[in-house]
């Protein structure tokens, strides 16, 4: 049991290992309960939804918590490593920074620190589930500072983008697409608001940069020979603005063509520096938002975001190493300074 704990690349391996796909966390939570259970830490496992549980625990008080997600976007890809990467599906978003958490507070329990709690939540992918349901856990009274970890090549995020997620639908006649002219294509109309929204320009502030969009999916129609009755699409900004702005801008390109419903919307966020360690700013979106209960919120963690979600995602060994031990230098700084 102590070689997994000494040992980040196995541990970052073994997580790896047990898919965990948005939606079916369960297992990887399992395990990890377990895991830290038998290392002795206080244990919670908490239903976000019906079986999938945010994991929270703790040996002390947890004045201070190391937390991420543990669910992935598809599709699974087991691990592999070579002397420099560990490759798989999380290997940086985000089971590596898991392995690097456990690793990092079980080290700092050994030099006498156990005020340091984790919390891994389920659903980061999607909608924030999991962050949401941890934020009401009454833990959180305790805690006075809270390290998210995403890929951030280990250096402290001082601002993330929000992110707005919607899908546009379109609605079309139907009938003979060899006559188009007495009729309306939903696919044509899709398209043509997807033409325009691409080349809008969209709210943007100087820290954040501009706001980007991408259209993730596109779906619609019944037949080639069919003039389409409906079609749809969904897609996700990536805030550098409130997202009230976005989305106010969304609604005057797109006009009456289509209908628009909101799927999450998550605002940008100003972050904490500390010391001399390096800074960036990242433009994907977070749980913090939607962990305000547990005080002062950080972003820090191992790996590149170049590398997330990629067919080959890995991680670089020596980036987990050194993640380690950030961890813990942080985590010593900020005791230092409450």
């Amino acid at each position: 049991m102590s070689d997994v704990f000494t040992d980040v690349f196995a541990l970052a391996r073994r997580l790896i290992d047990i898919p965990s796909v948005s939606g079916d966390e369960g297992a990887v939570m399992a395990e990890v309960a377990r895991l830290l259970e038998r290392r002795g830490y206080r244990v919670e496992s908490v239903d976000a939804v019906p079986g999938r549980p945010n994991v929270f625990a703790a040996v002390g008080e947890p004045r201070i918590v190391l937390s991420t997600h543990l669910d992935t976007v598809p599709p699974f890809v087991p691990s592999t490593e070579n002397a420099e990467h560990i490759y798989g599906r999380g290997a940086t978003d985000a089971k590596g920074i898991a392995a690097a958490q456990m690793v990092a507070a079980d080290a700092l329990r050994k030099d006498g620190l156990e005020d340091v709690g984790l919390l891994f939540v389920v659903d980061e992918e999607v909608a924030s589930v999991g962050a949401r349901a941890a934020n009401r856990h009454p833990w959180a009274a305790s805690c006075r500072y809270l390290i998210n970890g995403e890929p951030t090549e280990n250096q402290l995020a001082v601002a993330a983008k929000g992110s707005l997620q919607v899908e546009i639908r379109t609605t079309g006649t139907g009938g003979h697409a060899a006559y188009p002219e007495r009729g309306r294509s939903a696919v044509h109309e899709l398209l043509a608001v997807l033409d325009e929204l691409r080349r809008a320009d969209w709210p943007s502030e100087e820290v954040f940069g501009k706001t980007t969009l991408n259209i993730g999916k596109i779906s619609g129609g019944s037949a080639p020979n069919v003039l389409a009755p409906e079609a749809h699409a969904l897609m996700q900004f990536r805030c550098a603005a409130d997202t009230d702005r976005v989305l106010t801008r969304l609604r005057e390109v797109v006009g009456t063509r289509a209908s628009i419903e909101v799927g999450s919307a998550t605002p940008p966020m100003r972050l904490k520096a500390m010391g001399d360690l390096p800074t960036c700013v990242v433009a994907y979106t977070t749980d913090i938002p939607h962990l305000s209960a547990w005080g002062t919120p950080l972003l820090f963690g191992p790996g590149s975001i170049a590398d997330a979600h990629m067919p080959n995602e890995r991680i670089a060994k020596a980036d987990l190493v050194a993640g380690v031990a950030r961890y813990i230098g942080l985590v010593r700084s900020l005791f230092t300074s409450t």
